[in-house]
């Protein structure tokens, strides 16, 4: 597995967009989308969110894989190393995010987000990006310095991420799909060079999941 997003991009036929957005705008009318930190009693929803999603996208094997996945982050990440966050539509839960924290050989305050999922009949309504952006805003205000992912560029260039080359910061394992090695920094508009090896949290220190 190389990438932890299941956000789709372009509609399947141009000329459905219009009948597709009018659809999205009916279901959510009288609806509210609410963004929040996770509550650890939503862990198994969460999991069966990302599995159900992945499942959808990428078939069953790969959506066990991820289901899997958040289900350890979640579970056994140390609450100081660890942030989730969940949109939910009313009271459905519609999409989640989860931040881990990387270790680096000087100090710097830096966290990977992955995985992401947002249900399969939410997307292409924006919700990725406002819950991205809503769990950026709340690691930015815990002072966290940096935040990594490893996704689709043409998505998480439009939460702020730019492309970074290995040499700049170095990923825990060797990237099968190094153009998606991303960074933002939250302390500026400027991405500094990280000089030696990083570390990530135990769920994800697996070469699979790079």
């Amino acid at each position: 597995m190389n990438t932890w997003t299941t956000i789709q991009h372009n509609e399947a036929n141009p000329a459905d967009a219009p009948k597709a957005r009018a659809a999205d705008l009916r279901r959510s009318l009288g609806r509210k989308m609410d963004f929040s930190l996770y509550n650890p009693k939503e862990t198994d929803e969460i999991e069966a969110l990302f599995t159900k999603t992945f499942c959808d996208s990428e078939g069953e094997s790969e959506g066990a894989i991820v289901g899997d996945l958040a289900g350890e982050l979640i579970r056994s990440t140390d609450e100081n190393d660890f942030y989730g966050f969940v949109a939910r539509d009313d009271v459905d839960l519609v999409g989640s995010i989860l931040f881990s924290r990387m270790w680096f050989e000087r100090k710097i305050d830096a966290f990977i987000l992955a995985p992401v999922a947002i249900r399969t009949d939410c997307q292409r309504r924006g919700i990725g990006q406002k819950l991205i952006n809503f769990g950026l805003n709340a690691l930015k205000n815990c002072g966290v310095e940096l935040v990594l992912t490893y996704g689709d560029p043409r998505f998480y260039s439009m939460v702020g991420f730019s492309v970074v080359t290995e040499n700049v910061i170095s990923p825990p394992f060797k990237l099968s799909q190094p153009e998606g090695w991303m960074a933002q920094s939250l302390v500026g508009d400027q991405i500094d060079p990280i000089q030696g090896k990083s570390r990530c949290v135990e769920a994800l220190n697996k070469p699979k999941y790079w």
